[in-house]
């Protein structure tokens, strides 16, 4: 069925007679031979002039010898060359008088005649060779009149012409000759045409076949393989036709269709391209589409429509639809307080960018009327049903501080927002919220207990929502109905509860209370008073600790007496100091009044102590383990969920300790939470606790859902713009300010150690732990250095050589991090070994601007890369530079030109030597841009002479439509212009 319908939307075409021999056309006598010879005693064929059916002069041939018997009269042809031909065609135009019509006629009358033929290699007959017999003769057909004629009038006969045409083959030499022999009839040969066919030339199918002569058998089929007419591709298959004996094509496989920016014409005989201001996305029969509206195209045979200025589309947007743009700001936000919570209604955006996937965002800034003016909202701030991504019109948001005011932004955003570079278009609502009981208090342990008291502690409420006057403490034996409980008051919270029952459980509860009155009661814990055998016991093993502290106490003077005097005289030189890393800790004078110091966990004699003095101890049965995501030094890395009694299920981050854990790795990897558990920063990683008091050890973190910096940028190279890259750099550079405020130095910042969550918040990590890798550690990004393992290409001249490790070599690293962020993960130095890398810096040599860098930004880099430690700026400083160039994108405007003298830029090797490479392809593949091949390669892209001419109009033609992708290509094929001229120079 599929076969008949082909051969059914073939175009009629009428074979090719290419005419070897035509009687008709003779102006002079045809001299045939003939045999018996004329005028002999037998009569032969005679030519003799006639007339056509249109009357016109011919020569013909005829016989009529019917009343003698056994006539064998021959007529041969001239010698015919066949040209190539296979088979021949032989149209004969005849008379033939009916016997039964003359009178006496003998039964030996006949109305036929034979045709015959003679293969030669050259004109070679004569007149008695060949033989005048069937063999060497080869018969065709015996040749019989459809009609005769047998009235006779006065005006002489009326005849009827038939026409005959006969075919034979294979012939394969030079040329034949053709004989016609009568046998006893009476007839006329009018006119012989010898001719052969083939296949015409045609376009068929987006495809063009040249002539093809017919095969030898009336039965063969001659493949002829068709090219594709210009603008057009081959489908599936070779695109073939099939020629038969009669000349006719027949039998097609495949096709050719127009390639994508073509569209067919001229009843698909040619592929046009698409005009200006038309596209075509496919190949295929598709006629070109009108751009849709807001696009336009650079040139003809465009295969898709660039959107103008202002205006995007995404990447799952079909081509022909029309190009979108951001919406208008949310309409009419209003809003309803309720104490603490407010719910926000609005309108949708008049102008919705031509999208229907409008999407609302919430962004809460809490307004203290300080000098600090407004800030982003903790994470403590509830949304319901969620802050980004509204469908609806509404949300509801709770858990704000009492008497406080508040700014919401509504942004409104689609599928194109985030293409732009401008923030998304909001409406704000500010609102002071009233007064409120405080919230719940979520955490209560036990401090000490007796044989009939025990005393508790409990932490502030999240959100106390005024001045805590009280707490409210209720409690009630554990078998004993809570309607006879006892209920106590008390200033601070912490509470002593006396007169209670030995051996004996309780249930506790506490709450606070504010002007606006109390708030919720906690949930329930139970703790249980000493039994009279249990007390007894506690104080005979306390006895002999009793007496040693006293001891220890009066040890502890006298040393401390003793340092005072040792520091005084040598001047506390902390540069030479073996415990330099311990002491910073502990010197202040920079400090502001009221902020804490970072205190080492390893200055602590016992290093359990620091991990419950700062991490806090979570019941290993409020943790349930999702998923393996990774492996850390210690152990693996997991994701799961944290329920903790009174607070709502949260997604976290749990690193484990593998088991077979000597006392020294358990003592190593909680010494991560007891330093991280000092810090609260929104760009810091925040600590839930750590799971000690069961199997496996565990350190619990909030859940960053993006992981890694270094390999999120990778993943999505080329997607941010410039001002999205600074807010991330900035927030790194506030968590560093934070940490070098509290006077922590990390040792090891770098991109793999930011951790990025859904927000695209960055967020300080992995604290300590490179302090603590073993000399046989298998990772080359630690080298040893003056017998430590340090990452060398992220660290600074002084603390590899002297190990130096102050905020000044922080700032070195975070310039480092600066350039990982805007090389989207590119790593430092390339393939140069660390030892190169060290020999570099010390002669002066700096990082390269990555590509697309805006110049102030690599400013920033080199300061942070000042060989003096002392001209390095601040963490402070860098954050108020960066808040500046956020505020002002015109600075990130100017891109930074090679420069020379101090702090020269190494050879930027994330733009490869062209010259290295064979062939374009190799060259796109180097700079990851190799899903460009085949549009480079269609668009005639295809040698480095006319890539290094390329222009930004000529990436828009060969259909890059990434901003991020555009950008690399140019400035790569810039880089290659620039090697070209300087070869060329050097060949000069």
């Amino acid at each position: 069925m599929d076969i008949l319908w082909i051969l059914w939307t073939l175009p009629a075409v009428v074979a090719v007679e290419e005419t070897l021999m035509d009687s008709t056309t003779a102006t002079a006598e045809l001299g045939w031979t003939v045999y018996p010879v004329s005028g002999s005693s037998e009569n032969s064929w005679e030519e003799v002039s006639g007339y056509d059916e249109n009357m016109n002069t011919i020569r013909t041939y005829q016989v009529c010898n019917v009343f003698d018997s056994n006539q064998n009269n021959w007529v041969r042809t001239k010698y015919i060359r066949r040209r190539g031909a296979q088979r021949i065609h032989v149209e004969m135009k005849f008379s033939v008088r009916d016997c039964s019509s003359i009178p006496n006629v003998p039964g030996s009358c006949k109305e036929t005649f034979n045709l015959y033929y003679y293969e030669s290699d050259s004109d070679t007959a004569t007149r008695t060779s060949p033989p005048w017999m069937e063999n060497p003769w080869i018969k065709v057909d015996t040749i019989a009149a459809d009609e005769s004629f047998s009235q006779v009038d006065l005006g002489g006969r009326v005849m009827k012409i038939n026409t005959e045409v006969r075919s034979f083959g294979p012939v394969s030499k030079n040329g034949f000759y053709l004989a016609f022999q009568d046998y006893g009839g009476c007839m006329s040969l009018i006119a012989v045409r010898v001719f052969y066919r083939k296949c015409p030339r045609i376009i068929t199918n987006g495809a063009l076949f040249q002539e093809t002569l017919s095969g030898a058998e009336s039965t063969s089929l001659v493949a002829a393989r068709g090219v594709c007419i210009p603008n057009a591709e081959e489908v599936d298959v070779p695109i073939k036709l099939y020629c038969n004996g009669d000349g006719e094509w027949m039998v097609p496989i495949g096709r050719c269709m127009c390639k994508a920016g073509n569209e067919a014409v001229e009843n698909g005989t040619v592929c046009r391209a698409c005009p200006s201001g038309f596209f075509k996305p496919t190949q295929g029969d598709e006629s070109c589409m009108q751009c849709p509206i807001n696009s336009r195209t650079t040139s003809e045979g465009a295969m898709n429509c660039i959107c103008r200025n202002g205006y995007y589309r995404t990447d799952s947007d079909p081509l022909q639809m029309p190009c979108t743009t951001v919406p208008s700001a949310p309409q009419a936000v209003i809003s309803s307080v309720n104490e603490t919570s407010v719910m926000l209604e609005w309108l949708p955006p008049r102008d919705s960018g031509g999208r229907e996937d409008v999407v609302y965002n919430i962004i809460c800034k809490s307004c203290g009327g300080g000098r600090g003016g407004c800030t982003r909202c903790g994470d403590n701030v509830q949304f319901l049903p969620r802050q980004l991504g509204l469908t609806e019109n509404r949300v509801y948001i709770s858990d704000l501080l009492a008497h406080t005011q508040y700014t919401f932004e509504v942004q409104a955003v689609n599928g194109v927002s985030d293409q732009s570079p401008y923030s998304p278009q909001y409406s704000s609502v500010n609102i002071t919220t009233n007064q409120a009981a405080p919230s719940t208090v979520s955490i209560m342990h036990q401090v000490s207990r007796t044989v009939d008291s025990i005393t508790l502690s409990w932490s502030q409420p999240d959100q106390p929502n005024g001045v805590i006057l009280d707490y409210e403490l209720q409690y009630y034996e554990k078998d004993q109905s809570e309607y006879n409980s006892t209920t106590i008051r008390s200033q601070t919270n912490t509470a002593v509860i006396r007169g209670l029952k030995s051996g004996s459980i309780y249930v506790f509860q506490v709450r606070a209370r504010t002007v606006a009155g109390f708030g919720r009661y906690s949930g329930k814990l139970y703790f249980q008073t000493m039994t009279e055998e249990e007390y007894n016991t506690s104080i005979q093993e306390k006895l002999p600790l009793i007496i040693g502290s006293a001891a220890a106490g009066l040890v502890f003077l006298i040393a401390v007496v003793v340092i005072v005097i040792v520091c005084n005289r040598r001047g506390f030189d902390r540069g030479d100091s073996e415990y330099t890393d311990k002491l910073q800790h502990y010197t202040s004078g920079h400090m502001s009044p009221g902020m804490k110091i970072y205190i080492d966990p390893f200055t602590y004699e016992d290093p359990n102590e620091a991990v419950r003095e700062f991490a806090k101890e979570i019941d290993i049965s409020c943790v349930k383990i999702e998923q393996v995501i990774g492996a850390g030094e210690f152990g693996e890395v997991c994701s799961g969920n944290l329920k903790l009694p009174g607070k709502r299920e949260m997604f976290v981050a749990i690193k484990t300790l593998k088991t077979g854990y000597t006392e020294k790795q358990r003592r190593d990897f909680l010494s991560e939470a007891s330093i991280m558990g000092q810090f609260d920063h929104p760009n810091v990683i925040h600590l839930e606790g750590v799971v000690t008091k069961s199997s496996p050890v565990m350190i619990i973190t909030e859940f960053m859902e993006n992981g890694s910096l270094d390999t999120f940028l990778r993943q999505n190279d080329g997607q941010f713009t410039v001002i999205q890259l600074v807010g991330m750099l900035r927030g790194i550079a506030s968590g560093m300010k934070y940490l070098a405020d509290m006077n922590y130095v990390h040792r090891d910042l770098a991109a793999r150690n930011i951790l990025v969550n859904s927000n695209l918040v960055c967020k300080v990590s992995d604290f300590g732990l490179s302090r603590f890798l073993e000399d046989d550690t298998s990772d080359p990004t630690y080298t040893s250095a003056l017998g430590g393992k340090i990452p060398i290409r992220w660290t600074a001249p002084e603390a590899i050589q002297y190990r130096k490790f102050t905020s000044a070599s922080d700032v070195w690293s975070y310039g480092i991090v600066m350039w990982e962020v805007m090389s989207y993960g590119e790593r430092p130095y390339w393939d140069m070994t660390n030892q190169d890398v060290i020999n570099a810096i010390e002669q002066d040599y700096r990082l390269p601007p990555p590509m697309d860098c805006p110049s102030a930004l690599h400013q920033l880099m080199l300061d942070c890369w000042q060989k003096d430690r002392n001209n390095r700026p601040k963490f402070s400083q860098i954050v108020n530079n960066l808040d500046k160039m956020i505020r002002n994108p015109n600075t990130l405007k100017a891109m930074t030109p090679l420069s020379s003298g101090v702090h020269l830029p190494l050879l930027d090797r994330s733009i490869p030597d062209f010259s290295t490479f064979s062939s374009v392809d190799e060259w796109l593949d180097a700079i990851k841009m190799g899903q460009y091949k085949e549009n480079f390669a269609n668009s005639n892209f295809s040698t480095f002479d006319v890539v290094s001419q390329m222009t930004m109009d000529d990436i828009l033609r060969v259909g890059v439509t990434l901003a991020g992708h555009q950008k690399k290509i140019l400035n790569s094929v810039q880089m290659m212009r620039a090697q070209m001229n300087q070869i060329q120079s050097v060949e000069v």
